[in-house]
Order: structure tokens, then sequence, then C-alpha cells
């Protein structure tokens, strides 16, 4: 299945994530310099998304990744099966076999 993003969701999604920080759509507006809040709520109302550079910044405003704030149908990615993760227990398991030798 080709992945796609739900606006709907993600509309619903960053509702959530304002609520939790206690920040209106005018917040949000001014934060990114937006020209209108209107750009806002139609994120939120799931007519559009955000631009990806407006994501970017969201993401910082939220503290969350772009995975986050984004809702669609692809399977959430494993970060522990990342390169660096497995290198890193790699890197562990040597270690305690030398520290048990």
């Amino acid at each position: 299945m080709f992945p796609t993003i739900n606006r709907k969701a993600t509309g619903i999604n960053l509702r959530k994530l304002m609520d939790e920080r206690e920040l209106t759509a005018k917040d949000v507006q001014q934060y990114l310099h937006l020209g209108s809040v209107q750009s806002v709520y139609h994120w939120l109302n799931g007519e559009c998304l955000p631009s990806v550079d407006n994501l970017y910044a969201l993401s910082q405003l939220f503290q969350v990744t772009v995975d986050d704030i984004l809702c669609g149908n692809r399977k959430k990615l494993t970060r522990c099966m990342s390169l660096q993760c497995k290198r890193l227990y790699a890197y562990y398991t040597k270690l305690n076999e030398l520290c048990v030798a």
C-alpha cells in the first residue's frame, strides 16, 4: 500500500498538540509569521496540510518530531532497528564479554 497522510486526522492531532500546550491558532500564526490565522484553521479542519517548512517549525514549537505531527497509514518506523542502534548494541555486547572474562 502506498503511504498517504490523513489530513483530517493530522488536523485533529495538531489541535491536540496545541491544546496540550495551551496554544491558540493565533499563537501558532504569530510563531510561524503567517499573514493570517486562516491558514492554521485550514490545517485544523483538514482542508490542507502545513508546508514542509511549517511542519519543521511546528515540530520545534511542540517539541515533537514531524512524524509525531502527521497522521497517515504508514507503519511507524522503529528507531531501535537503525544502524546506529545496532552498532551500539554490538559495542555494548563486546564490552560485556570483556568485563565477564
